[in-house]
């Protein structure tokens, strides 16, 4: 079996309707795209989806994270399909994500969004692959806390030994690009004193206590790199499950709360992530609610079988009304926060171009 790698890569390159949902033949040209990397031995397996406007190409290889050869795969297909599919159909935001004219070597940093796992593959090695729309990287923040930290969620934590010892969270302050490892449950005040500031501090990788990689979630903040309001980042996350892991029903609960994240319409709004299947991670109701979808594969010496789509299941059903019920109560809130991000997130979107227009107009009180 050996040392295998995952890698979701993702990017919005121009979506049909608005910030709605990817054209079908974006998937197309990015199934294409992949194989010809498949043939050429870069990559071993591909899998391509879609949640709401966001590409998602989920690919398996044995190079490495952060790899020049995969990453420059990845920035092609975008590329690609940018100038084959959404430039020629006029979608919108076309090549939205891609933030830089040419490839340099990485491409983090670049716009588009990417989660890495290398590891030793199990004889039976299930992952959950996660994406979301209209959101940002810090709502991962809760959910894996509680799948990795919280005995309430996972009973494992509790009952099974291989678990008992608990976790290492790795934690991004992406404001000031700096590193932080903290372990659990022995830091979980800690922990939680940042990652309770999901804006700011957001869970990169975790490991077990032995250093098994357990989880990795991106961490780009689009607003960071380009310097204005481009798009919200929509998120990926690769985690691990079962055997020494979390189950995958003690992963799964922890979306069954449909918990408020930052994204929604124009990047400006607070609102619910709802759990739903990839028949219906498209975005509508005020460009939103925000959404995740869960992928589970089992991995086989490298490829990929699946995947199961986990959240399209009647077991989800009450979050899905739980979160409607969230957005009817803040939308009825209008411009006014909390419905509306605080004034350190909206510095990153088009509302500064309204206060400088009345700039002149304000006066001194005497």
């Amino acid at each position: 079996m050996g040392r295998i790698t995952v890698s979701i890569i993702k990017a919005d390159v121009g979506s049909l309707a608005g910030h709605h949902v990817v054209h079908p033949k974006q998937i197309e040209v990015a199934k294409e795209s992949l194989q010809l990397a498949v043939d050429s031995g870069i990559i071993l397996d591909y899998y391509v989806f879609n949640c709401g406007d966001d590409l998602q190409l989920l690919m398996t290889h044995r190079r490495g994270e952060n790899n020049p050869e995969v990453h420059k795969v990845a920035w092609n297909v975008f590329k690609e399909v940018t100038e084959k599919v959404s430039k020629p159909l006029k979608l919108y935001a076309a090549g939205q994500d891609l933030l830089v004219d040419a490839f340099s070597g990485n491409i983090r940093g670049m716009g588009p969004g990417v989660a890495e796992l290398e590891f030793d593959e199990r004889p039976s090695d299930p992952i959950i692959v996660f994406a979301a729309d209209k959101t940002e990287p810090g709502a991962w923040n809760l959910p894996l806390f509680k799948i990795f930290a919280d005995p309430f969620n996972t009973a494992g934590l509790v009952i099974d030994p291989r678990l008992h010892a608990g976790f290492k969270f790795q934690i991004l302050d992406v404001m000031e690009g700096l590193s932080v490892e903290l372990s659990c449950p022995e830091e979980m005040y800690d922990l939680l004193a940042l990652i309770g500031t999901p804006s700011r501090y957001v869970i990169s990788k975790i490991y077990r206590k032995d250093g098994l990689p357990a989880a990795s979630a991106s961490t780009s903040r689009l607003s960071l790199i380009a310097g204005r309001y481009v798009g919200k980042d929509d998120p990926v996350c690769i985690v691990r499950a079962q055997s020494g892991l979390p189950a995958v029903g003690e992963i799964l609960e922890a979306f069954a709360f449909p918990h408020l994240v930052a994204g929604w319409m124009r990047g400006s709004h607070n609102g619910p992530l709802m759990p739903v299947s990839l028949d219906d991670a498209k975005c509508t109701r005020f460009d939103g609610p925000p959404r995740v979808v869960a992928l589970g594969f089992q991995l086989r010496d490298g490829y990929l079988e699946g995947p199961a789509d986990l959240f399209d299941d009647p077991a989800f059903e009450w979050s899905r009304r739980k979160a409607m019920e969230i957005v009817d109560y803040m939308r009825r809130h209008g411009p006014f926060m909390p419905a509306r991000l605080g004034p350190e997130e909206m510095e990153y979107t088009t509302l500064p171009m309204v206060l400088e227009k009345l700039k002149s107009r304000f006066k001194r009180v005497s």
